[in-house]
Parts: structure tokens; C-alpha cells; sequence
């Protein structure tokens, strides 16, 4: 049998309340079998980013949000509704409306981060996706953040006690200013041994090449 030949560390920055971020998730899925089936063997490892980097601690009410944000509800309605009938191209089932509070999402990722020390980044990641996406769990919440964790694989009272402390926030706003610094505006984006290929949930196949791409001029440039 063929050995898989390493690509390197695919990095994604994203936003637990980025609908464009689960829609790209479900792509890259679709482009690391991709790279699977020409043998090539990668990490994924998911980054912190703020969409709204002032938005309160306790959140804000999404209606009234939206409303202030694209001008109408009507307005709201017609891009929820767009993001809704995209993701059911990639085999999910949003339902927007569920959603009552537009959290502030730092303890979100200080969870992502932990999971990720875990080993168990990739399932706590999706699990917020689902749940706020298509359960309308408000995920600034710390008793909604511990059972999502505990869905993701993690430990119900290790995901309390590490909220109930500020291990991590330091981190977390290091990686969203570092995305900023490096220029990123949008999320998701992608990078490939820290160098940025992309943003925006574009089609596994588009995806794949590009990785595969990339991995090429590195490999090369060490040569």
C-alpha cells in the first residue's frame, strides 16, 4: 500500500457565529478526501477570529442586531435565508430563526482552544457549529459551552472550570489580533504552513488544488 505523503498543517481561521465558516468546514472535509485519495496526509487546526470584536460579553439580542446591522429585518431575512438554501448544498439544515442572542464569541473559542489541546478540536468545533446554527444555542453561554464541549468529547467539569477562569482569553485575543495584523478581513481563510492561501468557503476541489499548490512551491522552495 502507499504510504501517505505529508502536506504539512492546514490552518483555519474562523468565527463560531460565521455561517460561511461551517459551510467551508463541510468543504474542506470534501477536499481532504481529496487529498486522501492522492495520498496526501494532513492536520487541521482551527483559529481564533472575531466577526464582532466589541460585541458585549452577555451578547445582544440578534433581531434588533440584524436590524441596526443590514437596515431591515426584511434585509436580515432575504440573507438568512440565502446562507440557508447554501448550506443545504453541503448537507446542512440551518434554521436561523432559532437563533434569539447574537453572543460574543471569546469563550467559544478559549473552548476551541482547549479542545484542541485535547485532540478533540475537529468534534467540539462542529458541535458549536451545529448547535448555534441549527439548534439556535446561545453559545456565549458557559452551562450551553460545557454541554457543547461534553458533545465534542471533551469533560463537562473541565470545560466549567477552565470558563470559570481567564485561562486562555489571553491566547485567544493574541491569535484574533494576529490574524489581523496578518491582514485577514474575512473568515473562514485558510493557510497552509502559516502562509495564507485563501478565504471564503469556496469548492473542495478548488480547495484541494490549491493546497496541493502551494504544498508544491514550499517543497520546492526547500529544496
Amino acid at each position: 500500500m502507499d504510504q501517505a505523503q505529508p502536506v504539512g498543517r492546514i490552518d483555519v481561521i474562523s468565527d463560531a457565529i460565521c455561517p460561511w465558516c461551517y459551510i467551508g468546514k463541510r468543504q474542506l472535509e470534501r477536499a481532504l478526501d481529496l487529498l486522501a485519495s492522492k495520498h496526501c496526509a494532513v492536520t487541521v487546526a482551527w483559529h481564533p477570529f472575531q466577526l464582532n470584536p466589541e460585541m458585549p460579553p452577555e451578547g445582544v439580542e440578534r433581531k434588533q442586531y440584524r436590524i441596526a446591522k443590514f437596515g431591515s429585518l426584511e434585509r436580515s431575512q432575504q440573507l438568512d435565508q440565502r446562507i440557508t438554501e447554501t448550506a443545504a448544498t453541503v448537507g446542512l439544515e440551518f434554521h436561523l430563526d432559532r437563533i434569539t442572542r447574537t453572543p460574543n464569541t471569546v469563550n467559544a473559542h478559549r473552548l476551541i482552544r482547549l479542545a484542541g489541546q485535547k485532540g478533540v478540536q475537529d468534534g467540539v468545533v462542529e458541535a458549536l457549529f451545529e448547535g448555534y446554527f441549527c439548534n439556535g444555542a446561545d453559545i456565549g453561554d458557559t452551562q450551553v459551552l460545557a454541554t457543547i464541549g461534553a458533545e465534542g468529547g471533551l469533560d463537562r467539569d473541565a470545560v466549567l472550570a477552565m470558563l470559570a477562569g481567564d485561562e486562555g482569553r489571553k491566547e485567544v485575543l493574541a491569535g484574533d489580533q494576529m490574524a489581523r495584523n496578518a491582514g485577514i478581513q474575512g473568515v473562514p481563510s485558510f493557510a497552509l504552513q502559516g502562509h495564507v492561501l485563501f478565504s471564503g468557503a469556496v469548492p473542495a476541489e478548488e480547495m484541494a488544488q490549491s493546497f496541493t499548490r502551494a504544498w508544491e512551491i514550499l517543497k520546492n522552495r526547500a529544496a
